[in-house]
């Protein structure tokens, strides 16, 4: 059976999606490939409501992990979704306001310490050459010599110091799912999308009905279709990358325009040099054969002082 649901790319619906704690227990656990025992959303949420040249929507979470050896620890998430392209200086200065948060300092004894940060990208676009949908780029720890440092490690000072990043571009999805992190994050595949209103997708349900953790983001998503209000969002996100597609579509239309115009400027540059080493070729040899300036100005039909211009 297809569901019609709505579309988690728009920061309304995604919004929407994951202040369901389950949800975000689901998509957390997901992503760290860990056991996640607890979640909460953290004091500050963040959403870029003063949207300019890019949108992009952050939220942060806390989540308690079990490791395989049972031990358990709290671990911070910074998730931050955006639809176009982002400067990296824009994570970079959010990543730094979290590091100087002091909610985000725990204590061990006497000592205080960085509590564990993943930082989780949602892309709406693509990076580079990366043909992988999902990365992880995980630190590790090595002596001078290269050789992996393990003993000690995770150490409360380094993991303070350093994190883990998670990057996701969802235009790779396609249709892929390999594993529990694809099959969460194919509810945002957009060859889903519908035909006619690209604030929906279509979700075949039999894909999931195994799965009781999918069936329940699929109900949520089609609550979120129904919902008033959350349409009436997403009509405003629609009108907002209208409005920035048809600025950037202008801004470059403009640029291509001021190319044309620079070719064309610089050719004719170019022609009047080559017509004037021709000229110039032309009275050179007009002098060698003994010719007066005043005899060249009547055979080319130019006073003698464009004639000395021409040559000097």
């Amino acid at each position: 059976m297809i569901l019609r649901v709505a579309n988690p790319i728009y920061d309304s619906v995604f919004k929407y999606l994951v202040e369901d704690l389950r949800i975000a227990k689901i998509l957390i656990s997901a992503l760290l490939k860990k056991e996640v025992l607890e979640v909460e959303v953290r004091k500050h949420e963040y959403t870029n409501g003063t949207r300019d040249n890019i949108s992009m929507f952050r939220i942060d979470f806390g989540a308690k992990v079990r490791e395989s050896d049972g031990s358990q620890h709290l671990v911070l998430i910074e998730l931050q979704k955006t639809w176009l392209e982002t400067e990296t200086l824009r994570f970079r200065q959010y990543l730094g306001a979290q590091y100087a948060n002091p909610d985000n300092i725990g204590k061990e004894e006497s000592h205080e310490f960085g509590i564990p940060m993943v930082t989780v990208y949602l892309l709406g676009h693509k990076v580079g050459d990366i043909k992988e949908p999902i990365i992880y780029a995980v630190h590790k720890a090595y002596d001078y010599y290269g050789n992996e440092v393990t003993e000690g490690i995770p150490d409360p000072f380094v993991e303070s110091l350093v994190h883990d990043s998670i990057i996701v571009q969802i235009p790779r999805l396609r249709g892929r799912v390999n594993n529990k992190l694809e099959k969460v994050l194919s509810v945002f595949d957009q060859t889903h999308k519908d035909k006619y209103n690209r604030q929906m997708l279509n979700i075949d349900e039999d894909n999931y009905e195994d799965d009781t953790d999918m069936m329940y983001i699929l109900r949520r998503l089609l609550a979120a279709a129904s919902d008033a209000k959350l349409r009436q969002d997403m009509n405003v996100e629609d009108e907002y990358f209208t409005a920035i597609e048809n600025r950037d579509t202008a801004i470059m239309n403009r640029d291509k325009k001021i190319a044309e115009q620079d070719q064309y400027i610089t050719e004719q540059k170019n022609q009047i040099a080559e017509h004037m080493k021709t000229l110039q070729a032309t009275i050179n040899s007009l002098i060698n054969r003994g010719m007066s300036l005043d005899e060249i100005s009547v055979v080319m039909g130019k006073t003698v002082e464009e004639i000395k211009s021409i040559i000097c």
